[in-house]
Order: C-alpha cells, then sequence, then structure tokens
C-alpha cells in the first residue's frame, strides 16, 4: 500500500519509445487502481500521470484498495490534485480517520462530492465537523453531497447540523425528492447520485437516522395516507429486492426467495423457481439461473450432495 502514498513511483519497465497518443487519452477513464498500475508501465506514463492534476480531480477508491486505504496513503493520492479535489468517493474504507478526511477537505476546499458509505471508522461528529470547515473556507456548501450510508451513531442532533449547511433554498426540494430501495442497497455497494445532498434522513416510523425509502407501487402513491404509512428504513418497512414496492407483513414469510431476499407477489410470480424448493432468486442473483426455466438453487443443490455423501466408517 505504500506504493499508493508514493509521489514517484520506480516504473518496472521503462521504454525509451514514446506511447501511441490515444493511450494518454484513456487515462482519464481509469479506475483509481488501474490508474495507479499504469503509471508503472513507463517513465513516460509515470511523469504523466503523476504531473497532472486533471487526472485526480475524481477520485473513487473501492474494493480491493479500500481494506488498505491509510490515512497516509489517501493523502499522498489526494495531494496529486494540486488543491483541485473536486469528488472522493471512499467505499468501506475503515483505516481512514476523521483527521485523515479533515487533512484531505482542508486542503481541496473545492469538493462538491463526498461519498463515505461503509468507513466504520468516521464519525458523526467528523463529517458534521467537515462540513462546517467547507463553509468556512468557501462561504457555502450548496453544492455538496454528502453520502453517509453505513456510519454508525448518527443522531438526530448531526443530521440538524448537516442539514443547516446543506438543505438551504433550492436544495430543500431535492432533499425531499423521492428514494426508492434497490438491490445496491441491501448489497452495500450503493453508491446512487441522485442529486439530493444528503443520503440519510430522520425515519417516520422508528426514529432513527437511516437510508429512507418511498414505494415504488402507483396505489400507493395515489392514497395519500398510504403513501404515509409505508414510507420508512428497511428495517421498518419490508421491502421486495426486485420493484422495491412495500411488502404486506402477512406476506413475508411467503415472499423469501432462494437468496434469502424478500419479494413481493407479484415479482415472485413472474421469476423461473428452484425444481426442488419452488423458490426464485431475484434479478440480483439471476446468474445462478441456466438458460432453461428450470434449475436447482446452491441450497438444494449442496442438501442433496450432503444427502448422498455415504457416512464414514469408524
Amino acid at each position: 500500500m505504500s506504493n499508493l502514498s508514493s509521489s514517484d513511483p520506480s516504473p518496472t519497465n521503462p521504454d525509451s519509445e514514446s506511447p501511441h497518443g490515444a493511450l494518454f487519452l484513456v487515462l482519464h477513464y481509469l479506475p483509481l487502481r488501474e490508474l495507479l498500475a499504469f503509471q508503472r508501465v513507463s517513465r513516460i506514463f509515470c511523469d504523466a500521470i503523476s504531473s497532472d492534476p486533471s487526472l485526480w480531480r475524481e477520485i473513487t477508491v473501492q474494493s480491493p484498495l479500500s481494506a488498505k486505504l491509510t490515512d497516509e496513503a489517501l493523502l499522498g493520492i489526494t495531494s496529486r490534485a494540486e488543491g483541485t479535489l473536486r469528488s472522493l468517493t471512499l467505499i468501506d474504507c475503515v483505516k481512514i480517520s476523521d483527521v485523515g478526511l479533515l487533512t484531505v477537505v482542508d486542503q481541496n476546499p473545492e469538493i462538491t462530492k463526498l461519498f463515505v458509505p461503509g468507513c466504520l471508522y468516521l464519525t458523526a461528529d467528523g463529517m458534521v465537523e467537515v462540513v462546517k470547515r467547507l463553509h468556512e473556507r468557501k462561504g457555502n456548501v450548496d453544492q455538496l453531497r454528502l453520502r453517509l450510508y453505513g456510519l454508525c451513531n448518527i443522531k438526530k442532533d448531526h443530521l440538524d447540523v448537516l442539514n443547516s449547511f446543506l438543505c438551504k433554498d433550492g436544495l430543500r426540494s431535492k432533499s425531499l425528492m423521492p428514494s426508492f430501495y434497490g438491490s445496491n442497497h441491501s448489497s452495500g455497494t450503493n453508491n446512487n447520485d441522485d442529486g439530493r445532498p444528503i443520503d440519510v434522513e430522520m425515519c417516520p416510523m422508528c426514529r432513527s437516522v437511516r437510508l429512507v425509502f418511498d414505494c415504488t407501487r402507483d396505489k400507493c402513491r395515489k392514497m395519500e395516507q398510504r403513501w404515509v404509512e409505508c414510507r420508512g428504513c428497511f428495517f421498518c418497512i419490508a421491502r421486495c429486492e426486485d420493484c422495491g414496492g412495500c411488502i404486506d407483513p402477512d406476506h413475508v414469510s411467503h415472499s423469501e426467495s432462494a437468496c434469502k431476499h424478500l419479494l413481493c407477489i407479484d415479482c415472485w410470480l413472474q421469476l423461473p423457481k428452484c425444481d426442488t424448493c419452488n423458490r426464485p432468486y431475484c434479478k440480483g442473483h439471476n446468474s445462478f439461473v441456466g438458460p432453461t426455466t428450470g434449475f436447482i438453487c446452491q441450497e438444494c443443490a449442496d442438501g442433496d450432495f450432503l444427502h448422498n455423501v455415504p457416512e464414514a466408517g469408524f
């Protein structure tokens, strides 16, 4: 991981010939991992990548780099933007601390996108301080978008302070935009940029600060009372993994899929079923389903295998 924080990594295979010009155009589209690897191809690429701040204005750190990223390495990467960093997405970067993130923000006051889902070492107090410092440096944070999904111990007081900075004037209407549940939420890979200033809010049912979802069903949207009743976090309202609609509590026990996700009856009926247990996979796991309509789910396949294994004699 030390290579990530190095400002001048030694190329493994320096070339005397200049690469084709088209290759330099590709650099702006490479993910972080590939960009770091590309600069080791030759001295020419090393110099071109490390000396071009525009390549580092939008940084996304995800697996497998996320588990290894430290504060020091993050500072080394973001410093290449030379104070022009606009977007920073840290997905499940469990080693990043409030101190490290605050240092990055101090050096890059023009950040307008800060996504930190699953960064468990960050705190709600730290994120409030981040927004305050951006406000002090820029005078406003009207364009900042925060994604805090997975951050622990966010309380109403934290949310009120964040909203006081982020949800002003026209942005307040964006904060009220509908938010719908999708498979990326259950898998923990949510990186949705729907234009809202912040992704979490107070659940109207449990009063906890979490992702709050609206119902996708037309019949619920047309009934004002029902619309309010089926709006809440995933812990309060069971939702279909495929369509995001609410599921009647009486039907939850009959809505399970072969991948253990919940499906509404409409989606459940449309999907191919396991030949043994008659349960479908949700669309997010349809790679387990073969080209034909019939299949054996993994749980049933494992059960049959264990059932047919002869007992060892002792």
